[in-house]
C-alpha cells in the first residue's frame, strides 16, 4: 500500500475560477525520498494543504495510508517554512522538540518524553543546544531544532516545506545531508536546486498539473556554490556524452 495515493486530483478556491490543481496523480511508497518543485503560485502549497488535511479537493482522490488525510494526520512529521522561528519566543530548544510530544490526550511532557526528545537531538548532532533559547541559534541550527520537533511525533512521513531557505551554504549542506540520511518516507517542498543532487527517488513538477520524474543520476560537486547555468552546462556535457556512445 502507498503511503501516498493521488488520483485524477483538482483544485480551486471558491473566489477563484481557475484551477489551481488539476488532474494530479502521485504515488508516494514507503521510504523514498521525493521532491517537489515548481514556480512560485504553481499549486504546490495548496498541494501540502490537501496532503495534510487543511483543505479538500474538488474532484479526485487522496489517501494517506490508505486513509483520508484528516484520519492519518497523526502519522505526519511536518516542518513548515520559518525562516523567522521563535526570534520573539523565549522558549528553550527542548521546549519547542517537546511540542512534538504533544496531543489532545498528553498536553504535558512527562519524563519520557523529554528523554525521547534529547535522543532525537544527539540523533541530529544538536543535543549540546538543548538549553539555548532558540532565537539564539543560527538559522541552520534553529531548521535543525524543527525537525527535531517533527520527529518527536515518531511519524511515518515527514513533510519539509523548503527547509533550506534563508539559511547560509554551510547550514544548507547540513540540513541535505540530514534529509538524505533519514530512514522514513520524506516529502520536500523547495526552490532549490540543489535539493535534485541528491539521492531523491522521484521528482514532482508542479504547475497547475503535475510531471513526475525520475531522481537524475548526476556527479555534483556539493561543496560549493552551484548554480542553474552550471546545471545547464553539466546536461549538456552529459548529453554530449550519451550521443558520442
Amino acid at each position: 500500500m502507498p503511503v501516498l495515493q493521488i488520483v485524477d486530483l483538482f483544485f480551486k478556491y471558491r473566489w477563484n475560477r481557475e484551477w489551481v490543481l488539476k488532474g494530479i496523480d502521485l504515488e508516494v511508497e514507503e521510504g523514498e525520498f521525493v521532491a517537489i518543485i515548481g514556480p512560485n503560485g504553481g499549486g504546490k502549497t495548496t498541494l501540502l494543504k490537501i496532503v495534510l488535511g487543511f483543505l479538500q479537493p474538488c474532484r479526485g482522490k487522496v489517501l494517506l495510508f490508505g486513509r483520508p488525510p484528516v484520519k492519518s494526520r497523526h502519522l505526519i512529521g511536518y516542518v513548515p517554512q520559518y525562516t523567522t522561528f521563535g526570534e520573539t519566543t523565549p522558549l528553550e530548544v527542548i521546549d519547542v522538540v517537546l511540542e512534538g510530544r504533544m496531543a489532545g490526550w498528553h498536553l504535558f511532557p512527562n519524563r519520557k518524553d523529554r528523554q525521547i526528545g534529547i535522543e532525537i537531538l544527539e540523533r541530529l548532532g544538536i543535543a549540546h543546544l538543548q538549553n539555548k533559547l532558540i532565537r539564539e541559534l543560527s538559522g541552520g541550527e534553529r531548521q535543525k531544532v524543527l525537525i527535531a520537533r517533527a520527529l518527536a511525533t515518531n511519524p511515518r512521513l515527514i513533510i519539509m516545506d523548503e527547509p533550506t531557505s534563508a539559511i547560509d551554504i554551510e547550514g544548507q549542506r547540513e540540513i541535505l545531508d540530514l534529509i538524505e540520511s533519514m530512514e522514513i518516507t520524506r516529502l520536500v517542498v523547495s526552490h532549490d536546486i540543489k535539493i535534485l543532487m541528491r539521492k531523491v527517488d522521484k521528482i514532482v513538477y508542479i504547475q497547475q498539473t503535475g510531471i513526475i520524474h525520475s531522481g537524475p543520476k548526476l556527479q555534483i560537486p556539493l561543496d560549493r556554490h552551484f548554480c542553474e547555468v552550471e546545471l545547464v552546462e553539466l546536461l549538456r556535457s552529459q548529453e554530449e556524452k550519451d550521443y558520442l556512445k
